[in-house]
């Protein structure tokens, strides 16, 4: 085992404390020497709760010590996104328009599982204001940046989480993802993500964007992710939409592989733009699944490209966010967000209707997909991690962040899970992900197929020994 204790997975770690090689508390300590390290340089948290997180550390220990653990992830250190509401600290939405002063008297959903298994709570990520876009900067925290290469972003909106974790600054993170949030970055930085299906985890408030967004893990592992799952998916009463709770252990099954599995692998939607060396890395990787046993064939889903129904849809819930505040203080805000919302303003009520009647039928076709296929593979990502500071790469003449994330957002409308997991790298050094689609509810399925790629491709972490002493 590592004597860099950042490095170590969630799992490896209460390994660690269960065998008593090292404690909640170094662990902790250790983290936040990372943080202290390398924030300054990649801004990924917003907040870091150094006191919370030690007196957390060193309850969590005196449990591990007389062998009386709390919950299935008791000592191990996690961040919380800056959109979910968590307990005694701020959740400003990357916005210069919250009041830090709250009250913040409320967990959400995740947060408050997290704390009933007894994890560490480091303190709060970074993200683009209210979450609006595919990269994280703005008008509050300015700029994430990537790991791999700090000229680079790490992506968004949940990049302050991607980027803590590929660095080492926290073994776990929980994103949310409305168009891609937790995908696109993950698949920047070379981790795991997955976008649970709608209502697996449970969520509270509703997010803005509606019923497009999720609440998921980000981690090294898929291991990790499973693990993070058995917690996140617990029950909560606030959340409306939410789906029975399913008491099953995500880690059970992990292993079983996908060998008999019928997987489609689609390059391109039959409509997209893609990188051709990006393309190149996805096509190889996915041969890892005909060396597994699957029957893999080359088929696009069927579906056109669904940018204008996802817009439809989305850019309404920026408009409702932005009508939520006082016109005086919107000269405060991220100029594009007030674009989108200003497009958003434009969505008629026949328009919407017609968007929700689209959105049933695509989720139809998508579920025919699924009684031939069990699972859908494609990119993540059509390009790789692009420069700071801008929300679209230029390469491809994109105008929005909807413009180069055709492979996520078609899967918010459909509510269907959907992971990501590294495949390669550029040959500028930067992380491909591979995209798993399954059919809604499949999550395990998802998982166990995510767990067998990763068993042919370990996981590689970025060379941090440039980013500070």
């Amino acid at each position: 085992m590592s004597a860099d204790l950042c490095t170590l997975t969630a799992t490896e770690l209460l390994d660690g404390y269960r065998k008593k090689a090292f404690s909640p508390v170094e662990a902790t300590r250790a983290v936040l020497e990372r943080i202290e390290r390398l924030n300054p340089v990649l801004n990924a948290f917003v907040l870091v709760a150094r006191k919370e997180a030690m007196a957390a550390a060193k309850a969590s220990e005196a449990r591990w010590r007389v062998g009386h653990p709390m919950g299935q992830l008791d000592g191990v250190p996690v961040s919380i996104k800056d959109l979910l509401l968590t307990r005694g600290w701020p959740t400003l939405r990357g916005s210069k328009t919250v009041d830090p002063r709250g009250p913040w008297n409320d967990d959400a959903p995740c947060v408050a599982r997290l704390r009933e298994h007894g994890a560490v709570l480091l303190g709060k990520t970074a993200t683009p204001e209210f979450g609006w876009k595919g990269v994280t900067d703005g008008p509050l925290s300015g700029i994430t940046r990537n790991p791999w290469n700090p000229k680079m972003t790490p992506g968004g909106s949940s990049g302050g989480g991607a980027a803590a974790v590929a660095s080492g600054m926290g073994p776990l993170t929980v994103g949310t993802d409305g168009g891609g949030s937790i995908r696109i970055p993950c698949a920047f930085t070379g981790l795991v993500g997955i976008k649970p299906s709608f209502g697996r985890v449970p969520a509270w408030p509703l997010s803005p964007m509606g019923t497009v967004a999720h609440v998921g893990p980000m981690t090294r592992s898929v291991a990790d992710a499973a693990l993070m799952m058995n917690v996140l998916t617990l029950p909560d009463s606030r959340d409306w939409h939410a789906l029975p709770w399913d008491p099953r252990d995500y880690r059970v099954g992990l292993e079983d592989g996908v060998k008999g599995l019928r997987i489609a692998y689609s390059a391109d939607l039959g409509y997209a733009q893609v990188d051709p060396e990006v393309a190149k890395i996805v096509k190889k990787a996915v041969r890892a699944f005909t060396d597994l046993g699957a029957v893999v064939e080359n088929e696009d889903p069927g579906f056109g490209d669904a940018l204008q129904l996802f817009a439809d849809h989305w850019f309404p819930g920026a408009a409702s966010v932005v009508r939520g505040i006082p016109a005086a203080t919107r000269k405060l805000m991220d100029k594009g967000l007030l674009e989108v919302a200003r497009d958003g303003e434009k969505v008629t009520m026949a328009q919407y209707f017609d968007a929700m009647k689209q959105r049933g039928a695509l989720g139809e076709l998508m579920n025919r997909f699924h009684t031939r296929f069990d699972l859908l593979v494609t990119p993540t990502l059509p390009l790789p991690a692009f420069k700071v500071g801008r929300e679209v790469s230029g390469l491809m003449k994109e105008k929005r962040w909807t413009d180069w994330t055709p492979f996520s957002y078609p899967f918010n409308l459909t509510q269907q899970p959907a992971a990501t997991v590294p495949c390669g790298l550029t040959k500028s050094g930067l992380p491909v992900g591979l995209h798993i689609v399954g059919p809604r509810y499949a999550d395990a399925l998802v998982l166990r197929a995510a767990r067998a790629f990763e068993s042919t491709h370990p996981y590689r972490a970025p060379n941090l020994a440039k980013l500070g002493k």
